[in-house]
């Protein structure tokens, strides 16, 4: 067997007062294809940068083969102190070859002369995917790498990894992209490293394997610390076999809207019957919008937001240039989950802001029902300011939020979330991109809504997460409209795709993106392996949980908020520094009563854990 081009034997790194992780043995050998997991905060990034040398451990030592080039491509490219993207692609300790980074820049569509200060997120990562690419490694690090790239930029980026003769390890919340390109697994866990040779395909069935494993270990144990150890694993598991059920929710809610879609093509979507109008929350009718010629394709989406008059001059005649959109016809439904797919400068943004009523079209009309009351989440995250706390993200400094007309208490509906309560007192400065990312799904979704509007919501999250986003999407009871280069988020999530390819012509699909892609393929082409997400198989006659299990799984939600509220309120009447000296009795049942409290509560998570299993393997 031939030597690993790197290794690190028991790696080490504390952070503050603990240890990130300790103890680490990791190889990586010619050709491996590794999808490095982890959830967000467990520390991948910081991982890879010891991998590739750019932090020193605190204990382990790491060995390259000699001669060996290790390339990373970071998360947010630093162009500071280069002219141009060329001057930045150019230069690093492995210079690459102008000809090659010209001739990968070309394939990826993005223009080396632009001046790096003023480059957008995606050319950055473009050029330095061109830099990566051409500087010949032996080993790739590749964190986030289709994060601000098009589905066709993905598309190529695929192609090439495939082809590629050298080992990479790859950071990715991409679960097509993971599928398609890995063949073993690091799962960064608990501060601890497993290594499976299986690619991304069979991680999950791995990682259940290991829960269950270690569930059985835990009830040698005590209850309490049982549930306290597993409750999160636990309850991601039960969450990824409740969205087992929303996937064939989903594929009814396509089957109904297919019924409601006249023939396919350029297309509108044409209604039933009357009914449905009332059930309508945006109409779009013979939409068109161009922009003046001197805007590049490229740069369409950037000057989007721009007013009508953007493309008429001072008479209001029209001026030659490019048409985003072509008269574009759509009645969307309430309840209907809208995806956007097409390559950068395709007019994505353009559409969504025509809907949503920010950009007025040059023709035709845009009509939003008087109700519509939108949610709106971005890219930018601009809400997550450094320096304040969680708390005071989500319920502005104090103990309880309204949660759509529902009051929670902070630590409970972080947990809802997938957060320890602990960090409730946290500074958003110090939560990694894709923590920051889910407290502002948490702080958004507890809003009062019937449009919700995302926009690239998958950076930056990892794969438990996306299963909470896909969660929240299916339970959701208004409208969704999502942009997204995500194709398994969106084969996953959305009822109808509307697909641009740049010409003008928006393509009206039901189902998702894979839905889209078989579409536009050419009739004597071969046809492709479908990657939507397939409905689940049919169960056998299926039973329903006992009168009392069932009421137990009614009601037990509700008494577990009602336990946490008590908790609460106890733990504030307890946080009196006098309480002992003035009153101990009351200190010493208002301490007993919250002993009691917790393990109500523990018992009650337990059980309902236990039913949610019990009626997805009924099929109730």
């Amino acid at each position: 067997m031939a030597a690993p081009i790197l290794s690190f034997e028991n790696l080490g790194l504390s952070q503050g007062t603990h240890w990130l992780f300790r103890n680490l043995d990791i190889f990586v050998g010619e050709r491996d294809r590794l999808a490095l997991i982890g959830r967000n905060g467990a520390g991948k990034t910081t991982l890879l940068k010891l991998i590739a040398g750019q932090i020193e451990p605190d204990e382990g030592n790491r060995s390259v083969r000699p001669g060996a080039r290790v390339i990373m491509l970071e998360q947010d490219p630093d162009v500071s102190g280069f002219a141009t993207l060329r001057d930045f692609a150019l230069a690093g300790q492995f210079a690459p070859p102008a000809h090659e980074v010209d001739a990968i820049a070309s394939q990826l569509g993005t223009d080396l002369n632009r001046e790096a200060a003023t480059a957008s997120g995606g050319e950055r990562r473009r050029a330095a995917i061109a830099r990566a690419l051409a500087s010949e490694p032996d080993l790739l690090l590749l964190d986030e790498p289709t994060n601000h790239l098009d589905i066709d930029a993905i598309d190529w980026l695929e192609g090439w990894l495939s082809r590629y003769n050298g080992a990479f390890v790859v950071i990715s919340h991409d679960r097509a992209f993971l599928t398609r390109l890995t063949r073993q697994t690091l799962w960064l866990d608990r501060g601890g490293i497993r290594r499976n040779e299986i690619g991304f395909g069979g991680f999950e069935e791995w990682m259940e394997a290991v829960y269950a494993e270690e569930a059985r270990a835990a009830e040698k144990l005590d209850a309490k610390l049982k549930i306290e150890a597993h409750w999160l694993e636990r309850g991601v598991t039960a969450r990824r076999k409740r969205n087992q059920g929303r996937l064939a929710k989903l594929w009814e809610m396509r089957a109904q809207r297919a019924a409601m879609v006249g023939p396919q093509g350029v297309a509108k979507i044409a209604v039933a019957s009357d009914d449905n109008k009332t059930k309508s929350v945006i109409t779009a009718e013979h939409v068109t919008k161009s922009f003046p010629a001197p805007f590049a394709s490229s740069e369409v989406e950037k000057h989007s937001a721009q007013p009508v008059s953007t493309s008429l001059d001072t008479n209001g005649v029209g001026l030659p240039g490019r048409t985003v959109i072509k008269d574009f016809s759509l009645r969307i439904q309430r309840g209907d989950r809208i995806g956007i797919v097409g390559g950068n400068g395709a007019g994505k943004t353009t559409l969504l802001k025509l809907l949503t009523g920010e950009l007025a079209p040059d023709s035709g009309q845009v009509k939003q029902a008087k109700s519509l009351d939108m949610i709106f989440i971005d890219q930018q995250r601009s809400l997550m300011q450094p320096d304040k706390r969680v708390r005071d993200v989500l319920a502005e400094g104090g103990d309880w939020i309204d949660v759509r007309g529902v009051r929670k208490h902070v630590h409970g509906y972080l947990k809802e979330f997938l957060f320890d309560p602990s960090l409730a007192e946290a500074r958003v400065g110090t939560l990694s991109g894709g923590e920051r990312s889910r407290l502002l799904f948490a702080r958004e979704f507890a809003r009062e809504s019937n449009l919700l509007v995302l926009d690239e919501p998958t950076n930056d999250l990892d794969l438990e997460t996306l299963d909470l986003l896909q969660e929240v999407i299916a339970d959701y009871e208004g409208t969704v409209l999502i942009v997204s280069h995500d194709r398994d988020f969106l084969d996953r999530t959305v009822t109808v795709t509307l697909g641009l390819d740049g010409s003008g012509t928006v393509d009206v699909i039901v189902g998702g993106y894979a839905d889209w892609v078989a579409k536009r393929q050419p009739k004597n082409a071969p046809k492709q392996e479908k990657k939507a997400a397939t409905p689940p198989p049919q169960k056998s006659a299926a039973t329903k949980l006992s009168y009392k299990d069932q009421r137990d799984f009614d009601l037990i939600p509700q008494r577990i908020e009602e336990i946490e509220a008590a908790i609460a309120r106890d733990e504030e009447a307890l946080a009196d520094p006098n309480l002992y000296s003035r009153d101990p009795k009351k200190f010493e049942a208002l301490t007993k009563a919250i002993e009691k409290a917790r393990a109500e509560k523990d018992a009650a998570e337990e059980r309902w854990l236990e039913l949610a299993e019990k009626a997805e393997g009924l099929g109730a």
